[in-house]
């Protein structure tokens, strides 16, 4: 489709969600690479007005670079889909499945996809027994957030309230993962296209808030460094993880790898980063793309999943 095809477009940026600094900085990535190449692109900071926004302003189809909850939980997915408005990414079912760690881990338990053992933690779990099933140390994470907001390592069960009880500040549902030691592998799904893997390396405990958005020491190897056919089969394993949670359009699909060479997946990004510090872009640049060129393709998705 030509440019002129997209029509008048809607990048949705910030929004309520804890993600909103991090997702204002995509959206304005965004919004700049459309105006670029030509596209009537307008930023619209969502709110309780958007969607009269959006009809008003006869839109013809949205960039959803929202992160966390509205933009990656189904939400604004779902009243776009009233108003019969094109938008990037995932439908409402990939969308809330995916921000979804439980049930995200759930299904792909079910579907052979291997990913780390949990424990569901609540105010009247015995923490002692978590060390007992999982080992230590463990990640406990709230099960719908992004950004590495809320999560801690646990290293020793006196560590575990203090972790769930940050991690509930989140969400008051809370997960504890068991910890594989290795290397954290991330890859990238465009279209039906998986992108190369990035290998992250950090100094810090794990891949937090810090190391992704405010660091300029972590290091992102792409090429990740693996063997051809190791690296394809991960991404074999990255679309099949995105596909079981009816996930499409685009997206990143996050792995940790133990010594053993075997991949967990560990979650999935509806509507990763667009920052620039962000791992997407980084993919794409290995595979020949541009930024802005990655922008104008992934707006194409929102025709494609209709």
């Amino acid at each position: 489709m030509t440019l002129k095809d997209f029509g008048k477009v809607a990048v949705l940026m910030g929004g309520p969600s804890a993600e909103r600094e991090v997702s204002l900085k995509s959206g304005n990535a965004v919004l700049n690479a459309l105006k670029r190449r030509g596209v009537d692109a307008h930023g619209i900071d969502a709110d309780k007005s958007t969607l009269r926004q959006l009809e008003d302003g006869n839109f013809d189809r949205a960039f959803i670079a929202l992160h966390g909850r509205w933009g990656e939980d189904g939400v604004i997915q779902g009243a776009l889909e009233v108003l019969d408005m094109p938008y990037t990414g995932s439908g409402v079912l990939g969308s809330a499945l995916a921000m979804d760690k439980l049930r995200s881990k759930t299904l792909w338990s079910a579907s052979g996809v291997p990913t780390p053992e949990y424990v569901v933690i609540e105010s009247a779990t015995d923490l002692n027994k978590i060390a007992a099933k999982t080992g230590l140390p463990v990640f406990v994470k709230p099960v719908r957030e992004g950004s590495s907001l809320g999560i801690s390592k646990a290293k020793t069960a006196n560590e575990l309230k203090s972790a769930w009880e940050m991690a509930a500040k989140y969400d008051d549902k809370v997960i504890a993962e068991r910890f594989i030691d290795g290397a954290e592998l991330t890859c990238t799904i465009l279209g039906d296209q998986a992108l190369p893997l990035i290998r992250i390396e950090t100094d810090r405990e794990f891949y937090d808030y810090e190391a992704k958005y405010i660091l300029d020491t972590t290091r992102y190897l792409c090429p990740c460094g693996l063997p051809a056919d190791q690296e394809r089969a991960i991404q074999d394993l990255a679309r099949r993880a995105f596909e079981v949670l009816g996930c499409s359009g685009w997206g990143r699909v996050d792995f940790m790898q133990d010594k053993a060479g075997r991949a967990y997946a560990i979650e999935v990004n509806t509507v990763p980063g667009m920052t620039d510090h962000s791992l997407v872009p980084k993919a794409a640049k290995q595979a020949g793309m541009d930024f802005d060129e990655l922008v104008i393709r992934i707006l194409e998705t929102a025709d494609a999943r209709r």
